[in-house]
């Protein structure tokens, strides 16, 4: 269920924007990326990731855990006990594949296999289990938990992709919102002029100062300002119900903006200081920090790790066991060389066909990632380039329109007081007025261009800013 909420509403709720903000009706902009940052839902997918990657290093940790087992095995039949036997063991895994175990075997019946004989209060052991080949400098736990670790810095990096990308979208309607305001707005004010016009030609033509003709033609005028302010109403409606798509609560409660909600007119300063232009802009900035090339750095490490263990699976299996033994564990010096369980396992599979198209596969992701890296940072470079260009280009040409607007305002306003004066006619101060509205439009559409390229900007170098 949406709330109908305005932003005293808002403020209320959010103590760290209210308090060091007049209330009023004007959704700032860094207040509103502050909210999206703070409650969106995607926002908070976004930190299910750093949370995914923390269950995974979990889970490859346990890979070292120490583990308990017991195996108990009975059997009677006919008032026969055939065998009792229990074998208990306690492993303790290590990092470079060493196993350190120590056991406890207790077998009594009569019809135990000789080698499971032991002494009548049972044997104790403890040992040790190297790989002298494969699995000895890096094995699956060991791999695995690197490439956790490495998975969850990706995370990080990744998360703050996903925010920027949010981010980005969100500054983009609320660009689009303010664009529909300053439509509303100029069309309100002209129909106002237009109005003012028609009554003062329509007054005049009832004693004969003007044609009739003029009334119809101002009355044109009127009714094509009501039209495009009708219009503007709809947009600016459109607008504003797709920001309210970015305003959350904090228990996941959706809001939606009153009509009187209006966005911050004077918003370039805002911008700057929310998105930081001025660092962005830098020639030095370097792109070692970006995110993305962050994020496959990680990975290509990743599959670094992985080629290690492929290519360790070259080498052959060797597995060697030594366990001391004693019927009285508690005196240490009872455990020695005379007496003790040990032996050696080797494999070695003669063509290694499996083992060597693992290592060639690991190796073409390794070679495609690092491709994927150089071409990536080329990209951003010149997406980076091409926007700082764009954007000098956005500010000479909002110098330029704001003349031309100023220009055009001078013209229509001399027209005007030609017409009163009867030296000008009034389809030549429609004429101007027509080309006034579309230089404000002009104007309008071509800030709105130059606050979405801050935000391309913004969004290329992938920048998590603490709002």
């Amino acid at each position: 269920m949406k709330l109908k909420l305005s932003v005293l509403a808002i403020c209320l709720c959010f103590l760290g924007f209210s308090q060091t903000r007049d209330l009023s009706n004007v959704l700032r902009f860094d207040e509103y990326l502050g909210m999206v940052k703070k409650f969106h839902p995607i926002v908070k997918q976004a930190q299910l990731v750093i949370d995914e990657s923390q269950a995974k290093l979990m889970k490859s940790r346990g890979a070292f855990d120490p583990k308990v087992e017991v195996d108990y095995d009975r059997k009677k039949f006919k008032n026969t006990e055939y065998f009792d036997r229990l074998n208990g063991t306690f492993k303790i895994p290590t990092w470079f594949g060493i196993e350190l175990k120590a056991t406890f075997e207790e077998n009594t019946g009569d019809f135990l296999n000789p080698q499971s004989f032991v002494p009548e209060d049972g044997l104790y052991s403890a040992g040790i289990a190297v790989p002298l080949g494969q699995g000895l400098l890096i094995n699956n736990r060991m791999a695995s938990l690197k490439q956790a670790r490495l998975y969850r810095e990706q995370a990080k990096a990744d998360r703050d992709i996903y925010v920027n990308n949010i981010l980005f979208e969100a500054s983009l309607v609320y660009f689009n919102w303010l664009k529909a305001y300053n439509k509303l707005k100029l069309f309100q004010n002209i129909l106002i002029n237009a109005q003012q016009r028609f009554r003062g030609i329509e007054k005049g033509a009832e004693v004969g100062e003007n044609a009739a003709i003029d009334v119809t033609e101002a009355r044109i005028a009127v009714n094509n300002r009501k039209l495009g302010l009708e219009q503007s109403k709809v947009e600016f409606i459109r607008a504003t119900l797709e920001l309210s798509n970015y305003l959350w609560l904090e228990n996941n409660i959706p809001i939606e903006l009153q009509p009187n909600i209006i966005p911050e007119v004077n918003i370039e300063p805002v911008v700057d200081a929310t998105f930081n232009i001025n660092q962005l802009r830098r020639d030095e900035l370097l792109l070692n920090a970006h995110p993305k090339l962050l994020s496959l750095g990680y990975k290509m490490e990743g599959l670094k790790v992985d080629s290690k263990l492929k290519a360790n699976k070259l080498l052959p299996r060797i597995d060697i066991a030594y366990n001391f033994l004693s019927e009285t564990p508690e005196v240490v010096r009872t455990f020695n060389t005379a007496e003790y369980k040990g032996g050696f396992n080797v494999s070695f599979p003669l063509f290694l066909r499996k083992e060597r198209g693992d290592l060639k596969l690991a190796q073409i992701k390794l070679q495609d990632t690092e491709f994927e890296i150089n071409a990536t940072r080329v990209n951003l470079e010149n997406k980076i380039n091409a926007l700082k260009q764009e954007l000098k280009s956005y500010e000479a040409q909002n110098e330029l329109t704001s003349q031309i607007v100023v220009d055009y305002e001078r013209m229509l306003e001399a027209e005007e007081r030609k017409f009163e004066l009867g030296e000008s006619s009034l389809f030549l101060v429609n004429s101007r007025e027509s080309k006034f509205i579309e230089g404000q439009l002009k104007a309008i559409e071509i800030q709105n261009k130059f606050f979405s390229t801050k935000a391309k900007l913004f969004n290329s170098l992938a920048v998590n800013p603490q709002l």
